[in-house]
């Protein structure tokens, strides 16, 4: 069987649902021991459940990573229960969007909490807890929001430019200790947490728009990010990878 990751232990921040659970079933089923991170205990439970009934192995980390103090003790649990700690996907996330005068201050703590100091919190836990002789990976979820915005998305959009400028900073200062640290930027893909902000019309537009004919699946960015995970990508570090079908940076 294919199992690049067998033995290795990840942490998936936002892991509950969408591209964090299929992330999570994805490299369970590629071998690694998956830490399922989510603020909700429930969450977090029915992930668990459904590695372990397919034979995978999860650990519940069910804490805020928000906080410096809520990601150390993340990556704490993932290393003390699977016994190293060999890669971290920094994907949680919490979004509102706001037309620029509308825009709240409590809104734009809660987004840089979770959006951006939430990966400057995992990579910094992460590089002390990964070996220094086996090294690791770190994927940050980025959106093509960073390079190609919509009205009502200033904080968003800033965010995720932000994570991808994060990406190359670290993998600049880390690789002498064998850590890659790379981005996937997933276009907008149907998932519990984006319903609210897709609509059929929507959807036929974007379609259209898009070279390849159809939106993208949680399945295809969990793919991309297991791939950069692995040691299949191996002398890849500080990339933003798009995952787009093309609508990005063509004009159809």
């Amino acid at each position: 069987m294919d199992r690049p990751l067998e033995g290795r232990v990840a942490l998936i921040t936002g892991a509950g649902h969408g591209i964090g659970r299929a992330t999570a079933r994805l490299m369970s089923s590629k071998g690694a021991v998956v830490a399922i991170n989510d603020l909700k205990p429930e969450f977090v439970e029915e992930a668990v459940a459904e590695i372990e009934e397919q034979g995978g192995t999860a650990i519940p980390v069910a804490v805020n990573v928000a906080t410096r103090e809520g990601m150390r003790e993340a990556v704490a649990r993932a290393s003390e229960a699977g016994g190293r700690f060999d890669i971290l996907v920094n994907n949680a996330a919490w979004v509102r969007y706001q037309a620029v005068p509308d825009i709240a201050p409590e809104t734009v703590d809660r987004m840089l909490d979770i959006g951006f100091k939430s990966v400057i919190w995992g990579i910094q836990a992460a590089a002390e807890a990964m070996d220094p002789e086996r090294g690791g990976a770190i994927v940050n979820i980025a959106s093509t929001a960073g390079y190609r915005s919509a009205a009502n998305s200033v904080v968003y959009s800033g965010i995720k430019s932000a994570v991808i400028g994060i990406t190359r900073a670290a993998a600049a200062e880390l690789g002498a200790r064998r850590i890659r640290v790379n981005a996937v930027a997933p276009s907008a893909v149907p998932t519990e947490g984006t319903a609210k902000h897709r609509s059929e019309e929507r959807d036929a537009r974007r379609i259209a728009a898009t070279p390849l004919g159809r939106l993208g699946t949680v399945d295809d960015i969990a793919r991309t990010v297991v791939f950069l995970a692995s040691d299949e990508s191996g002398f890849v570090t500080s990339q933003t990878l798009v995952v787009d079908g093309g609508i990005t940076f063509t004009n159809l």
